[in-house]
């Protein structure tokens, strides 16, 4: 078979398998984003970050949750990176160079994975679990509540509230992003 069809056949495997889990799985986002209740992990979590999970946000507390969310983000993967010298589970590695820990740290935290170097050999287990992974969950959940914030801005477009970025955050990484990656695993 060649590249074309095979091509074309993979367009139409990928529309299927869409058409498939749209309902629901739109379903249960739609569920988990309107949702008042919250489950003992998230209000455990809401206690620990000193948030009110059911105050509602105009839009500019939801965009400085949003960047300061991603600025502390990059900050920590960009130190962690810099301090994996002195960092148990380095194997060995030394810190990696300022400008790509923080090309790094932007591309993660801004959930484009965009690499330049072979992590095997350049990141030791605490980067890659407590930084790099952990953004692949984070930075997702970011986006979709910020895509959540964008319907219910046009749904409540005469209220100005957009619900609260913690609690978006939070179940979708809770309820939506570790579940679904442990059914695919």
């Amino acid at each position: 078979m060649g590249p074309v069809p095979a091509g074309f056949l993979q367009l139409l495997a990928l529309i299927g398998a869409l058409a498939l889990a749209h309902i629901p799985l739109g379903t249960y986002m739609a569920k988990v984003y309107s949702s008042d209740r919250h489950l003992r992990v998230e209000r455990w979590i809401y206690k620990g970050i000193g948030v009110d999970p059911d105050m509602q946000m105009r839009w500019t507390a939801y965009l400085r949750g949003v960047l300061a969310f991603s600025a502390v983000g990059v900050l920590f993967l960009y130190l962690l990176q810099r301090l994996q010298g002195i960092l148990p589970g380095s194997l060995g590695f030394s810190s990696v160079e300022p400008a790509q820990a923080f090309n790094t740290a932007a591309s993660f935290v801004t959930n484009t994975n965009w690499q330049s170097y072979y992590g095997e050999q350049t990141m030791g287990h605490v980067v890659q679990t407590a930084g790099l992974a952990v953004q692949n969950f984070v930075s997702a959940a970011v986006g979709i509540a910020v895509a959540v914030a964008l319907v219910r801005g046009f749904a409540r477009s005469r209220t100005g509230e957009l619900g609260n970025f913690w609690a978006d955050l939070v179940r979708g990484t809770i309820r939506i992003l570790v579940p679904g990656a442990a059914i695919a695993a």
